[in-house]
């Protein structure tokens, strides 16, 4: 993983409240006192806002735009994660295994609901 990624999750697994995060002098510790919803809601403002500025990045804006969102709706699914106990690896090693692996082909291997 990143040594970025790496630092990044390990200051969210400190916020946890668990682990001393206080929701009075930390976002992500307030989020996580929060729960699961408002963390959703997060994410879904996070990926609407990521969408529009792809939006706008296409009609001409600066990219830089679209980078900086895309941060932000990568950190609160780091938030996301750490709330059920799961780590950046495990997608980084989701992403790996379907490395070389067709979009299609992936999506077809998936049991059915």
């Amino acid at each position: 993983m990143s040594v970025t990624l790496q630092r990044v999750a390990e200051v969210i697994e400190s916020r946890r409240i668990e682990n001393g995060g206080d929701p009075a002098t930390s976002y992500v510790s307030k989020l996580f006192a929060k729960g699961d919803d408002a963390i959703l809601k997060k994410i879904g403002e996070e990926a609407t806002e990521t969408v529009m500025a792809a939006k706008d990045v296409r009609a001409g804006a600066d990219a830089s735009k679209l980078v900086y969102e895309v941060a932000d709706l990568w950190f609160h699914s780091m938030v996301l994660l750490a709330q059920f106990n799961l780590s950046p690896q495990q997608v980084l090693d989701e992403l790996a295994r379907r490395e070389g692996v067709s979009g299609i082909a992936e999506k077809l291997s998936r049991p059915k609901d």
